[in-house]
């Protein structure tokens, strides 16, 4: 009675999140518990020759999320839903959404999973210092450029999946910072785009397109800043049934990346997240700008806008499950029918009886390419001297100090090159699901804390929920850092394994190993064609 009176009176808060394959919609109470959620299957398009998604998708997508999420509503609690306290939209970074004066939208949305800018990234970084991957705005904006798009001529918007939503809601051309980090670089001492770098992009296509890029961006917003309120309009498609009422308060859209550091309370500096599942990322807030570029580094911002460090590995556990549906496929023969969580368990937990260093083995998880060692295309490996310790136990160890591998290799950049330092970090994600293993192994990969949450959220579209409410429950001069600590949480049940010496000493030859290694694998791209 107490959850159903609270929805009525709209002392909730509304998340959606338009992920790669699922847009996700979860309303909280004002304690930031779930208390409804709905979802929406998708897949991105391949349209002329570029991964999309269409406004159509996108519309119709967020309508049938939000309507499950309000039928949850209506089933649970008997209440129609008309009104929520505030609503936050987040979606997958980065890619290239570009309009023209009459907000047409001039080319077909191109996601971040486009790598067609590669070459205008490049140029990018070597003019700003600053490194520029592919899949940032800015880069898909300079390709265009220098390809000639007839388009160019004439953008008077550009923005992100997650901005474009909002402006859709709102009318607001605004952004998260988060956000924003993603599009193009953001000065974390100002808060809003670095001014150097871009008259850098004004000089540099002086001539060649008749705007000033500062014009075309969207307005960059902290987290807890207004954001505009729902529209009439906007109300109308989001809930086409004509229940949901305007003037609804929305907060900054957020990329993923921001609802993924709010859903781990990893927003302070010196703490940090790992996402390990299909891909694996670290992101780590930093103390202050590392000394050069990276381009195994991406910096991106908290929603408040403190820098991060971010390492993307394209490869983590898909080699890993092929062989543990190998010994899945072994059991079967001999007419054994184990649980697949009691085969991962099994497995995980009997190479803890390896040695801390795998025994001398080797393996490359690298089913699809890896920028970060810099392997161009898919061949996983498995290799071992004549005199290593070949036993399962250092063989189900090597294969998830592995699934780090690549990760690490990036990490010690700012750990080890860097100095930067990391008071804790939060795992989340497949990987973990067996107890102690795999947060352990991170653990000593990284030589930090790591804990992993006993009651995990409902992901980014929860951490949005987070950040909408913070929007309208905000005291007078609390931060989000000490809203998330206090009000979020707060007594929230974790594990938390501290990294062990030897094991630490162990993964350090292992990578050692796996660095010197490296060559193998690239042979392997070149022979096996």
């Amino acid at each position: 009675m107490d959850i159903a009176k609270s929805i009525a009176e709209g002392r909730t808060a509304l998340g959606i999140e338009f992920g790669s394959t699922r847009i996700k919609a979860v309303l909280v109470d004002g304690n930031n518990t779930p208390v409804a959620s709905g979802s929406h299957e998708w897949e991105n398009r391949h349209l002329g020759n570029i991964w999309s998604y269409t406004l159509e998708d996108i519309v119709t997508g967020m309508q049938d999320s939000y309507a499950k999420m309000a039928a949850d509503v209506k089933e649970k609690y008997g209440v129609t839903l008309t009104t929520v306290g505030a609503i936050g939209i987040s979606a997958m970074m980065h890619g290239y959404m570009v309009f023209d004066k009459d907000d047409k939208l001039l080319v077909p949305f191109r996601t971040w999973r486009n790598n067609t800018a590669a070459y205008a990234g490049e140029r990018l970084t070597e003019l700003f210092g600053y490194h520029i991957p592919a899949r940032w705005s800015v880069a898909h904006l300079y390709q265009a450029i220098l390809g000639g798009e007839p388009h160019v001529k004439d953008i008077a918007y550009q923005t992100t999946l997650a901005g474009y939503v909002h402006w859709l809601l709102t009318g607001k051309k605004v952004i998260g910072i988060g956000e924003a980090s993603g599009m193009f670089p953001v000065d974390p001492v100002t808060k809003q785009y670095n001014k150097k770098m871009l008259a850098q992009f004004n000089a540099l296509v002086k001539g060649k397109v008749p705007f000033k890029l500062e014009d075309i961006l969207p307005e960059i917003l902290l987290a807890g800043e207004d954001a505009g309120k729902l529209t009439e309009e906007g109300a109308k498609i989001l809930d086409p049934s004509g229940n949901l009422k305007a003037g609804i308060p929305l907060c900054p859209p957020e990329g993923d990346a921001g609802t993924g550091m709010v859903a781990t309370n990893s927003i302070k500096k010196r703490t940090g997240n790992v996402s390990a599942g299909t891909s694996v990322f670290a992101m780590i807030v930093l103390e202050k700008e590392l000394s050069k570029a990276y381009p195994e580094i991406d910096l991106v911002t908290t929603p408040v806008g403190d820098l991060v460090g971010m390492v993307h590995c394209n490869n983590c556990t898909s080699d890993l499950n092929g062989w543990v549906n190998l010994f899945g496929e072994f059991a079967a023969l001999l007419g054994v029918d184990i649980p697949k969580w009691k085969l991962y368990d099994t497995l995980y937990f009997a190479s803890e009886k390896g040695d801390t260093d795998c025994g001398g083995l080797l393996s490359y998880n690298y089913v699809s390419n890896e920028h970060v060692t810099n392997v161009d295309h898919g061949r996983p490996l498995f290799v071992r001297k004549a005199d290593s310790k070949f036993d399962l136990a250092n063989f189900m160890r090597c294969h998830l100090y592995s699934a780090f591998g690549a990760l690490k290799v990036g990490c010690d950049i700012m750990l080890k090159e860097e100095g930067v330092k990391l008071d804790r970090i939060t795992g989340h994600g497949g990987l973990f699901k067996t107890e102690r293993v795999g947060q352990s192994y991170l653990a000593a990969a990284i030589g930090a804390p790591v804990t992993v949450m006993k009651t995990a959220g409902e992901g980014g579209a929860w951490g949005m929920a987070v950040l909408a409410n913070y929007l309208i429950r905000k005291e007078k001069g609390e931060t989000l850092e000490d809203y998330l600590e206090e009000k979020v949480f707060k007594g929230q049940e974790g594990v938390t394994v501290a990294p062990d010496s030897a094991a630490v000493e162990g993964f350090e030859a292992f990578c050692s190993r796996y660095v010197e290694g490296l060559p193998i694998v690239r042979e392997a791209v070149r022979s096996l064609k």
